[in-house]
């Protein structure tokens, strides 16, 4: 089975369509799928819920897809940097579903685990609890939280094999596994296709099982969210 398509857009052809819950790997800037982002952009697709720690910066990542009025609903735990994203919150515009950050990397292990639902303490006695079935175990107080089980996931990786075997590169792995494994079907953006077996097994990050394509992006933007320097006196 060939899982590697020669672009972006091919990739996502006859799997993306309006109204689609999607995960998407990254943290910030750090392991976005930027060309698959742009990809989704250029389809057109709309009212779509995403599922992402946060949408990037304005103008990058998906900050686009909020700029093209794609996105209805963000499932995030941080806003962070971008304006955009802050003013179609504020106005209305845009519903979001802030969701501790522990708990969305847990909401999509459950998901990619088969697990519809868990307790967790994190948010009790917040407005995160609110509307949420509360239980008592040994004492305490636990709010249940529900998996993530999104259609489609975009992930981002360093290498992959031709049977879709990932290793991640550092930091930017994030939340590219979890996603990847919650995703009914996952694409994934690599910088380095290798053979089958040059991938040491215990260097495997995440199985090629959960991976269905794969793009090859060998000179991605890389953007710095935000630089900063010091000063060597």
């Amino acid at each position: 089975m060939n899982k590697i398509y020669p672009s972006a857009t091919e990739a996502l052809k006859g799997v993306v369509k309006d109204g689609q819950l999607l995960a998407v790997g990254g943290f910030g800037l750090c392991g976005i799928p930027e060309a698959l982002i742009d990809a989704l952009c250029e389809s057109g697709v709309k009212d779509l819920t995403v599922i992402s720690n946060n949408a990037g910066v304005d103008g990058f990542g998906l900050g686009k897809l909020l700029e093209t009025r794609q996105i209805k609903k963000m499932i995030s735990s941080y806003v962070g940097e971008n304006k955009e994203f802050e003013r179609q919150y504020l106005a209305g515009e845009l519903e979001l579903e802030f969701t501790p950050q522990g708990t969305l990397a847990e909401k999509l292990r459950a998901g990619g685990a088969g697990i519809p639902a868990f307790f967790t303490k994190t948010g009790v006695g917040t407005l995160v609890a609110e509307g949420k079935e509360l239980r008592e175990f040994n004492g305490e107080t636990y709010v249940m939280e529900h998996g993530l089980f999104p259609e489609v996931s975009l992930i981002k990786a360093d290498v992959a094999d031709r049977s879709g075997n990932l290793r991640f590169n550092l930091t930017a792995r994030n939340f590219n596994p979890a996603a990847a494994t919650a995703g009914k079907i996952c694409i994934v953006e690599v910088e380095r296709i290798v053979a089958n077996g040059e991938i040491a097994p215990d260097d495997v990050h995440l199985p090629g099982i959960y991976v269905h394509r794969i793009v090859h992006n060998p000179m991605p933007e890389k953007r710095i969210e935000k630089r900063t320097i010091r000063d060597h006196k």
